[in-house]
């Protein structure tokens, strides 16, 4: 014969198993793992790679006759080409294979002294970014000196080269 203490541990042990299926389900179904693929991998490293071509094409000139990087020259001068090329060079250098498919729009944001207002100029672009692209924003501070052939207010300032970056 079965008395009532059996029934009670019994109808104990179910429930205690039950809650503990329960209070694992609730866990397992609530805890997210992010990882670096789930962030858009391929987004991050077009932005390293552009970035990275912004940082060389500001790295100052070794030469004794002249300290300023080629970034600063292109602005100076505004030689919307010589940028293209150049930045396009950096990104699609690679070592073996097929130059990627890569497309930018190029502007420059300076401090007008006169007003003191923020102004953009246009520098470049391959192509119009439309809806369909997915771009990423790289961005680097140049320092333009004074010399009296900076098209920005010609004096001494730091300019913000942006860059809308993406693959076709």
């Amino acid at each position: 014969m079965v008395n009532s203490d059996g029934q009670l541990f019994t109808i104990e042990g179910i429930s205690a198993g039950l809650i503990m299926l329960l209070t694992a389900y609730i866990v397992v179904n609530t805890t997210s793992i992010y990882t670096p693929g789930d962030t858009h991998i391929s987004d991050m490293q077009l932005e390293q790679l552009g970035s990275d071509a912004l940082r060389l094409m500001n790295t100052p000139n070794t030469s004794a006759t002249s300290a300023e990087s080629s970034l600063q020259k292109i602005i100076i001068n505004n030689d919307t080409a010589q940028f293209s090329n150049t930045f396009l060079w950096f990104c699609n250098s690679t070592t073996s294979g097929t130059n990627d498919n890569l497309q930018f729009t190029a502007d420059l944001y300076y401090r007008d002294k006169n007003t003191n207002s923020v102004n953009k100029i246009h520098l470049t672009q391959t192509r119009n970014l439309i809806g369909g692209e997915h771009p990423v924003r790289v961005t680097e501070w140049v320092h333009l000196n004074s010399n009296g052939q900076v098209p920005v207010n010609n004096r001494e300032q730091a300019v913000l080269v942006e860059v809308l970056l993406w693959r076709d």
